[in-house]
């Protein structure tokens, strides 16, 4: 499922993509260049507070995500859901990533 999808999301340096991966405690958020292969901004919940929610957690990393990007000119992105179903934790971090300014 994951390779079907990268045959069809690819990110440019306008238009980066938006990767999230979701393991069983944490959540990841990278903006990346394909054509050069290059990571241009990531976000993770790795360092934060092991109290909150994973959703919670996973709100805070779309934020951060978005901050970056706009920080760094990026205003679109293509997002990729690395082939997890767009549920969950994976659209907490997509829709906050929108709340925050980011189109896709």
């Amino acid at each position: 499922m994951k390779q079907k999808i990268r045959t069809r999301v690819s990110g440019t340096a306008t238009t980066p993509r938006l990767s999230v991966f979701r393991s069983n405690k944490f959540i990841y958020a990278q903006m990346i260049d394909d054509t050069k292969g290059v990571t241009i901004a990531s976000a993770s919940d790795v360092k934060t507070k092991a109290g909150s929610k994973k959703t919670e957690r996973a709100d805070m990393v779309g934020v951060a995500i978005a901050k970056i990007a706009l920080e760094k000119g990026i205003k679109t992105a293509v997002f990729d859901r690395n082939g997890f179903r767009y549920t969950g934790r994976v659209k907490v971090v997509a829709d906050a990533a929108r709340k925050a300014g980011l189109k896709f």
